[in-house]
Protein backbone atom coordinates (compact mmCIF):
# COMPACT_ATOMS: atom_id res chain seq x y z
CA UNK A 1 0.00 0.00 0.00
CA UNK A 2 1.12 3.55 -0.75
CA UNK A 3 2.41 5.58 2.20
CA UNK A 4 0.82 8.91 3.08
CA UNK A 5 4.23 10.61 3.10
CA UNK A 6 4.61 9.80 -0.62
CA UNK A 7 1.65 11.92 -1.72
CA UNK A 8 1.49 15.59 -2.65
CA UNK A 9 -1.51 16.83 -0.69
CA UNK A 10 -1.22 20.55 -1.40
CA UNK A 11 -4.66 22.05 -2.13
CA UNK A 12 -6.23 18.59 -2.20
CA UNK A 13 -9.30 17.37 -0.36
CA UNK A 14 -8.37 14.28 1.61
CA UNK A 15 -11.21 11.89 2.40
CA UNK A 16 -9.98 10.02 5.45
CA UNK A 17 -11.64 6.91 6.87
CA UNK A 18 -11.01 7.10 10.63
CA UNK A 19 -12.20 4.95 13.51
CA UNK A 20 -14.13 7.24 15.85
CA UNK A 21 -16.17 4.36 17.28
CA UNK A 22 -15.81 5.66 20.83
CA UNK A 23 -17.96 5.28 23.96
CA UNK A 24 -20.47 8.07 24.61
CA UNK A 25 -22.46 8.93 27.73
CA UNK A 26 -24.90 11.82 28.14
CA UNK A 27 -23.72 13.27 24.83
CA UNK A 28 -20.03 13.31 25.73
CA UNK A 29 -17.06 11.21 24.59
CA UNK A 30 -15.92 9.00 27.48
CA UNK A 31 -12.69 7.73 25.96
CA UNK A 32 -10.86 9.58 23.20
CA UNK A 33 -8.06 7.02 22.62
CA UNK A 34 -9.15 6.25 19.06
CA UNK A 35 -9.65 9.93 18.23
CA UNK A 36 -6.17 10.79 19.49
CA UNK A 37 -4.71 7.92 17.47
CA UNK A 38 -5.94 9.57 14.24
CA UNK A 39 -4.56 13.04 15.02
CA UNK A 40 -1.08 12.54 13.45
CA UNK A 41 -2.62 11.67 10.06
CA UNK A 42 -5.08 14.57 10.22
CA UNK A 43 -2.38 17.07 11.22
CA UNK A 44 -0.06 15.87 8.46
CA UNK A 45 -2.73 16.45 5.84
CA UNK A 46 -3.46 19.93 7.16
CA UNK A 47 0.23 20.82 7.43
CA UNK A 48 0.71 19.77 3.80
CA UNK A 49 -1.88 22.29 2.64
CA UNK A 50 -4.87 19.98 2.34
CA UNK A 51 -8.43 20.13 3.60
CA UNK A 52 -9.73 17.05 5.40
CA UNK A 53 -13.07 15.25 5.26
CA UNK A 54 -13.43 12.59 7.95
CA UNK A 55 -15.81 9.63 7.88
CA UNK A 56 -16.45 7.03 10.54
CA UNK A 57 -19.03 4.71 12.00
CA UNK A 58 -20.24 4.61 15.59
CA UNK A 59 -21.93 1.58 17.11
CA UNK A 60 -24.36 -0.65 15.23
CA UNK A 61 -27.40 1.35 14.09
CA UNK A 62 -28.06 -1.28 11.39
CA UNK A 63 -28.74 1.14 8.55
CA UNK A 64 -31.11 3.37 10.51
CA UNK A 65 -30.74 6.80 12.12
CA UNK A 66 -30.19 6.41 15.87
CA UNK A 67 -29.78 9.77 17.55
CA UNK A 68 -27.74 8.31 20.43
CA UNK A 69 -25.15 7.14 17.89
CA UNK A 70 -24.60 10.50 16.22
CA UNK A 71 -20.98 11.56 15.72
CA UNK A 72 -21.76 15.17 16.65
CA UNK A 73 -20.24 14.80 20.17
CA UNK A 74 -17.08 13.47 18.49
CA UNK A 75 -16.87 16.68 16.44
CA UNK A 76 -16.72 18.71 19.65
CA UNK A 77 -14.06 16.42 21.12
CA UNK A 78 -12.04 16.65 17.92
CA UNK A 79 -12.21 20.44 17.98
CA UNK A 80 -10.55 20.38 21.38
CA UNK A 81 -7.77 18.05 20.24
CA UNK A 82 -7.07 19.98 17.02
CA UNK A 83 -7.67 23.41 18.58
CA UNK A 84 -9.72 24.47 15.57
CA UNK A 85 -13.26 24.40 14.22
CA UNK A 86 -14.59 21.12 12.85
CA UNK A 87 -17.54 21.41 10.47
CA UNK A 88 -20.17 18.72 10.98
CA UNK A 89 -22.79 17.42 8.56
CA UNK A 90 -25.86 15.53 9.77
CA UNK A 91 -25.64 13.07 6.87
CA UNK A 92 -22.66 11.53 5.11
CA UNK A 93 -23.90 11.55 1.49
CA UNK A 94 -26.48 14.33 1.34
CA UNK A 95 -26.21 17.13 -1.21
CA UNK A 96 -25.69 19.57 1.67
CA UNK A 97 -22.81 17.52 3.05
CA UNK A 98 -21.15 17.32 -0.36
CA UNK A 99 -21.43 21.08 -0.78
CA UNK A 100 -19.63 21.62 2.53
CA UNK A 101 -16.78 19.38 1.37
CA UNK A 102 -16.57 21.07 -2.03
CA UNK A 103 -16.24 24.52 -0.42
CA UNK A 104 -13.58 23.55 2.14
CA UNK A 105 -10.57 25.81 2.22
CA UNK A 106 -6.98 24.80 2.95
CA UNK A 107 -6.62 23.69 6.57
CA UNK A 108 -10.34 23.11 7.18
CA UNK A 109 -11.85 19.93 8.64
CA UNK A 110 -15.27 18.39 7.96
CA UNK A 111 -16.69 15.42 9.87
CA UNK A 112 -19.51 13.40 8.29
CA UNK A 113 -22.36 11.78 10.20
CA UNK A 114 -22.30 8.08 11.11
CA UNK A 115 -21.70 5.97 7.99
CA UNK A 116 -23.79 3.12 9.34
CA UNK A 117 -26.95 5.21 9.35
CA UNK A 118 -27.03 3.98 5.72
CA UNK A 119 -27.29 0.24 4.92
CA UNK A 120 -25.00 0.87 1.93
CA UNK A 121 -21.98 1.09 4.25
CA UNK A 122 -22.03 -2.45 5.60
CA UNK A 123 -23.43 -3.81 2.31
CA UNK A 124 -20.49 -2.28 0.42
CA UNK A 125 -23.00 -0.75 -1.97
CA UNK A 126 -21.47 0.72 -5.17
CA UNK A 127 -23.77 3.75 -5.35
CA UNK A 128 -23.12 4.57 -1.69
CA UNK A 129 -19.37 4.20 -2.27
CA UNK A 130 -19.48 6.47 -5.33
CA UNK A 131 -21.40 9.10 -3.40
CA UNK A 132 -18.89 9.02 -0.54
CA UNK A 133 -16.00 9.38 -2.98
CA UNK A 134 -17.31 12.76 -4.13
CA UNK A 135 -16.13 14.24 -0.81
CA UNK A 136 -12.44 14.07 -1.73
CA UNK A 137 -9.65 14.04 -4.29
CA UNK A 138 -7.45 11.57 -2.43
CA UNK A 139 -8.52 8.62 -0.26
CA UNK A 140 -6.71 7.80 2.98
CA UNK A 141 -7.56 4.88 5.26
CA UNK A 142 -6.54 5.27 8.90
CA UNK A 143 -9.27 3.12 10.48
CA UNK A 144 -7.61 -0.07 11.66
CA UNK A 145 -10.55 -0.98 13.89
CA UNK A 146 -12.68 -1.78 10.82
CA UNK A 147 -9.93 -3.11 8.55
CA UNK A 148 -11.36 -6.64 8.87
CA UNK A 149 -14.72 -5.55 7.42
CA UNK A 150 -15.33 -5.33 3.63
CA UNK A 151 -17.41 -2.16 3.83
CA UNK A 152 -18.02 0.70 1.42
CA UNK A 153 -15.85 3.23 3.25
CA UNK A 154 -12.73 1.07 3.30
CA UNK A 155 -13.13 -1.19 0.25
CA UNK A 156 -15.80 -0.07 -2.24
CA UNK A 157 -14.88 3.60 -2.21
CA UNK A 158 -11.43 2.86 -3.67
CA UNK A 159 -13.01 2.15 -7.07
CA UNK A 160 -13.66 5.88 -7.43
CA UNK A 161 -10.20 7.25 -6.57
CA UNK A 162 -7.01 7.52 -8.55
CA UNK A 163 -4.79 8.05 -5.49
CA UNK A 164 -4.97 6.34 -2.12
CA UNK A 165 -2.71 5.76 0.88
CA UNK A 166 -2.59 4.25 4.32
CA UNK A 167 -2.66 6.71 7.20
CA UNK A 168 0.09 6.71 9.81
CA UNK A 169 -1.96 4.65 12.28
CA UNK A 170 -2.85 1.96 9.73
CA UNK A 171 0.78 1.77 8.67
CA UNK A 172 1.92 1.45 12.29
CA UNK A 173 -0.62 -1.24 13.11
CA UNK A 174 0.51 -3.34 10.16
CA UNK A 175 4.18 -2.83 10.99
CA UNK A 176 3.89 -4.06 14.56
CA UNK A 177 1.08 -6.61 14.46
CA UNK A 178 2.05 -8.28 11.22
CA UNK A 179 5.77 -7.87 11.88
CA UNK A 180 5.48 -9.40 15.33
CA UNK A 181 4.34 -12.68 13.87
CA UNK A 182 6.41 -12.77 10.69
CA UNK A 183 9.79 -11.54 11.92
CA UNK A 184 9.90 -10.94 15.68
CA UNK A 185 12.98 -10.13 17.67
CA UNK A 186 13.65 -13.23 19.78
CA UNK A 187 13.01 -14.38 22.42
CA UNK A 188 9.38 -13.84 21.36
CA UNK A 189 7.13 -14.11 24.41
CA UNK A 190 3.33 -14.13 24.09
CA UNK A 191 0.79 -13.49 26.86
CA UNK A 192 -2.76 -14.58 26.12
CA UNK A 193 -5.82 -13.96 28.27
CA UNK A 194 -9.51 -13.34 27.93
CA UNK A 195 -12.52 -15.53 28.43
CA UNK A 196 -12.56 -18.01 25.55
CA UNK A 197 -10.26 -20.34 23.66
CA UNK A 198 -12.80 -20.39 20.83
CA UNK A 199 -11.96 -16.92 19.53
CA UNK A 200 -8.21 -17.48 19.61
CA UNK A 201 -7.65 -20.87 18.01
CA UNK A 202 -6.31 -19.45 14.72
CA UNK A 203 -4.26 -16.90 16.66
CA UNK A 204 -2.56 -19.54 18.80
CA UNK A 205 -1.79 -21.81 15.83
CA UNK A 206 -0.26 -18.87 13.98
CA UNK A 207 1.81 -17.77 16.98
CA UNK A 208 3.20 -21.27 17.46
CA UNK A 209 5.20 -20.75 14.26
CA UNK A 210 7.35 -18.02 15.81
CA UNK A 211 6.81 -17.80 19.57
CA UNK A 212 9.35 -19.11 22.06
CA UNK A 213 6.98 -18.99 25.03
CA UNK A 214 3.22 -18.58 25.43
CA UNK A 215 1.75 -17.71 28.82
CA UNK A 216 -1.98 -18.26 29.18
CA UNK A 217 -4.21 -16.61 31.79
CA UNK A 218 -7.79 -15.43 32.02
CA UNK A 219 -10.74 -17.82 31.94
CA UNK A 220 -9.38 -19.52 28.82
CA UNK A 221 -6.54 -20.98 30.90
CA UNK A 222 -8.93 -23.33 32.73
CA UNK A 223 -9.73 -25.26 29.56
CA UNK A 224 -6.02 -26.03 29.13
CA UNK A 225 -5.62 -26.83 32.84
CA UNK A 226 -8.57 -29.24 32.65
CA UNK A 227 -6.88 -31.09 29.79
CA UNK A 228 -3.80 -31.52 31.99
CA UNK A 229 -5.91 -32.97 34.78
CA UNK A 230 -5.58 -30.00 37.12
CA UNK A 231 -8.27 -29.09 39.64
CA UNK A 232 -10.20 -26.06 38.38
CA UNK A 233 -13.05 -26.06 40.91
CA UNK A 234 -16.13 -24.42 39.42
CA UNK A 235 -14.07 -22.29 37.00
CA UNK A 236 -15.37 -21.78 33.50
CA UNK A 237 -14.26 -24.55 31.12
CA UNK A 238 -15.17 -24.76 27.41
CA UNK A 239 -16.12 -28.42 27.27
CA UNK A 240 -16.43 -28.37 23.48
CA UNK A 241 -12.87 -27.01 23.15
CA UNK A 242 -11.04 -29.55 25.30
CA UNK A 243 -9.87 -31.50 22.25
CA UNK A 244 -8.70 -28.27 20.61
CA UNK A 245 -6.73 -27.32 23.72
CA UNK A 246 -5.18 -30.78 23.80
CA UNK A 247 -4.07 -30.45 20.17
CA UNK A 248 -2.59 -27.00 20.85
CA UNK A 249 -0.57 -28.34 23.78
CA UNK A 250 0.64 -31.25 21.67
CA UNK A 251 1.58 -28.98 18.76
CA UNK A 252 3.42 -26.61 21.10
CA UNK A 253 5.51 -29.52 22.39
CA UNK A 254 6.37 -30.54 18.83
CA UNK A 255 7.32 -26.96 17.94
CA UNK A 256 9.37 -26.66 21.14
CA UNK A 257 7.21 -23.75 22.32
CA UNK A 258 6.91 -23.54 26.09
CA UNK A 259 3.33 -23.13 27.38
CA UNK A 260 3.10 -21.60 30.87
CA UNK A 261 -0.21 -21.89 32.76
CA UNK A 262 -1.38 -20.52 36.14
CA UNK A 263 -0.21 -22.20 39.36
CA UNK A 264 -2.52 -20.25 41.65
CA UNK A 265 -5.60 -18.05 41.32
CA UNK A 266 -7.69 -15.44 43.06
CA UNK A 267 -10.91 -17.37 43.71
CA UNK A 268 -14.44 -16.56 44.81
CA UNK A 269 -17.83 -18.34 44.92
CA UNK A 270 -19.23 -15.88 42.38
CA UNK A 271 -18.21 -12.94 40.24
CA UNK A 272 -19.32 -10.00 42.34
CA UNK A 273 -17.66 -6.97 43.91
CA UNK A 274 -18.92 -8.03 47.35
CA UNK A 275 -18.11 -11.73 47.03
CA UNK A 276 -15.48 -13.00 49.52
CA UNK A 277 -12.27 -13.92 47.72
CA UNK A 278 -9.00 -15.65 48.52
CA UNK A 279 -5.71 -16.62 46.90
CA UNK A 280 -5.32 -20.36 46.51
CA UNK A 281 -3.28 -23.02 44.77
CA UNK A 282 -5.18 -24.91 42.10
CA UNK A 283 -5.28 -28.16 44.04
CA UNK A 284 -6.90 -26.35 46.99
CA UNK A 285 -9.75 -24.82 44.98
CA UNK A 286 -13.15 -25.71 46.45
CA UNK A 287 -15.84 -27.24 44.24
CA UNK A 288 -17.95 -24.07 44.46
CA UNK A 289 -15.07 -21.64 43.79
CA UNK A 290 -14.01 -20.15 40.46
CA UNK A 291 -10.75 -18.46 39.55
CA UNK A 292 -11.23 -14.86 38.42
CA UNK A 293 -7.58 -13.75 38.30
CA UNK A 294 -4.13 -15.27 38.29
CA UNK A 295 -2.53 -15.42 41.73
CA UNK A 296 0.69 -13.74 42.94
CA UNK A 297 2.83 -16.85 42.39
CA UNK A 298 1.63 -17.06 38.78
CA UNK A 299 2.33 -13.35 38.31
CA UNK A 300 5.91 -13.85 39.50
CA UNK A 301 6.36 -16.88 37.23
CA UNK A 302 5.00 -14.95 34.24
CA UNK A 303 7.23 -11.96 35.02
CA UNK A 304 10.32 -14.20 35.21
CA UNK A 305 9.58 -15.52 31.71
CA UNK A 306 9.46 -11.96 30.39
CA UNK A 307 13.06 -11.25 31.38
CA UNK A 308 15.33 -10.61 28.40
CA UNK A 309 12.43 -10.89 25.93
CA UNK A 310 13.07 -9.36 22.53
CA UNK A 311 9.40 -9.06 21.55
CA UNK A 312 6.38 -9.22 23.86
CA UNK A 313 2.86 -9.62 22.52
CA UNK A 314 -0.04 -9.33 24.95
CA UNK A 315 -3.62 -10.11 23.95
CA UNK A 316 -6.31 -10.47 26.60
CA UNK A 317 -6.49 -9.53 30.31
CA UNK A 318 -5.44 -12.15 32.87
CA UNK A 319 -8.48 -11.65 35.07
CA UNK A 320 -11.69 -9.70 35.47
CA UNK A 321 -9.77 -6.43 35.77
CA UNK A 322 -12.92 -4.30 36.02
CA UNK A 323 -13.35 -5.58 39.61
CA UNK A 324 -10.46 -4.39 41.85
CA UNK A 325 -10.11 -7.73 43.67
CA UNK A 326 -9.45 -9.48 40.35
CA UNK A 327 -7.29 -6.84 38.64
CA UNK A 328 -3.91 -7.44 40.30
CA UNK A 329 -2.63 -10.05 37.86
CA UNK A 330 -3.41 -7.94 34.80
CA UNK A 331 -1.86 -4.83 36.33
CA UNK A 332 1.23 -6.74 37.50
CA UNK A 333 1.93 -8.14 34.04
CA UNK A 334 1.37 -4.69 32.50
CA UNK A 335 4.00 -3.14 34.78
CA UNK A 336 6.39 -6.01 34.03
CA UNK A 337 5.97 -5.42 30.29
CA UNK A 338 6.65 -1.71 30.76
CA UNK A 339 9.86 -2.55 32.63
CA UNK A 340 11.03 -4.88 29.87
CA UNK A 341 10.20 -2.23 27.26
CA UNK A 342 12.48 0.19 29.12
CA UNK A 343 15.19 -2.48 28.83
CA UNK A 344 14.80 -2.58 25.05
CA UNK A 345 12.02 -5.08 24.35
CA UNK A 346 9.40 -4.37 21.69
CA UNK A 347 6.01 -4.55 23.42
CA UNK A 348 2.76 -4.86 21.50
CA UNK A 349 -0.61 -4.70 23.22
CA UNK A 350 -3.69 -6.03 21.43
CA UNK A 351 -6.75 -3.82 21.22
CA UNK A 352 -10.19 -4.22 22.77
CA UNK A 353 -10.23 -5.37 26.40
CA UNK A 354 -6.43 -5.44 26.59
CA UNK A 355 -6.19 -1.76 25.69
CA UNK A 356 -8.94 -0.98 28.23
CA UNK A 357 -7.01 -2.88 30.89
CA UNK A 358 -3.85 -0.90 30.15
CA UNK A 359 -5.77 2.36 30.30
CA UNK A 360 -6.94 1.52 33.82
CA UNK A 361 -3.33 1.72 35.05
CA UNK A 362 -2.19 4.80 36.97
CA UNK A 363 0.45 5.34 34.29
CA UNK A 364 -2.23 5.10 31.61
CA UNK A 365 -1.18 3.92 28.17
CA UNK A 366 2.44 5.04 28.45
CA UNK A 367 5.42 2.74 28.39
CA UNK A 368 4.47 0.30 25.62
CA UNK A 369 5.90 0.25 22.10
CA UNK A 370 2.49 -0.04 20.48
CA UNK A 371 -1.11 -0.34 21.69
CA UNK A 372 -3.50 -1.45 18.97
CA UNK A 373 -6.75 0.42 18.35
CA UNK A 374 -8.43 -2.66 16.91
CA UNK A 375 -10.09 -5.55 18.71
CA UNK A 376 -11.30 -7.96 16.05
CA UNK A 377 -8.96 -6.49 13.45
CA UNK A 378 -5.86 -7.03 15.58
CA UNK A 379 -6.94 -10.59 16.40
CA UNK A 380 -7.42 -11.43 12.70
CA UNK A 381 -4.15 -9.81 11.61
CA UNK A 382 -2.21 -11.64 14.33
CA UNK A 383 -3.94 -14.84 13.23
CA UNK A 384 -2.38 -14.44 9.79
CA UNK A 385 -5.60 -13.53 7.99
CA UNK A 386 -5.76 -11.05 5.10
CA UNK A 387 -7.73 -7.97 6.12
CA UNK A 388 -10.08 -6.65 3.39
CA UNK A 389 -9.06 -3.01 3.91
CA UNK A 390 -5.38 -3.88 3.59
CA UNK A 391 -5.97 -5.92 0.45
CA UNK A 392 -8.00 -3.09 -1.10
CA UNK A 393 -5.16 -0.63 -0.55
CA UNK A 394 -2.53 -3.13 -1.70
CA UNK A 395 -4.43 -3.78 -4.92
CA UNK A 396 -5.20 -0.12 -5.63
CA UNK A 397 -2.92 1.42 -8.22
Amino acid sequence: MRKLSELNLNKKRCLVRVDFNVPLADGDVQNDFRIRAAIPTIRHCLNQGASVVLMSHLGRPKGKIVEELSLEPVAYALEGLLAQEVKFSTDCISTEALKVSEKLGVGEVHLLENLRFHPGETNNDAKFSERLAKHGDIYINDAFGTAHRPHASNVGVLDYFRLSAAGFLLEKERKYLSGAVKSPKHPFVVILGGSKVAGKIDLIHNLLKQADKIMIGGAMAFTFLKVLGENVGNSKVEADKLSVAKKILSEAEKQNVEIILPADVVAAPELDTDSPWRVTKLDELEDDESGFDVGPETSMIFESHLEDAGTILWNGPLGVFEIPAFSTGTHSIAHAIINETEEGAISIVGGGDTASAVESLESGMNGFTHISTGGGASLELLSGLVLPAFKALDDHE
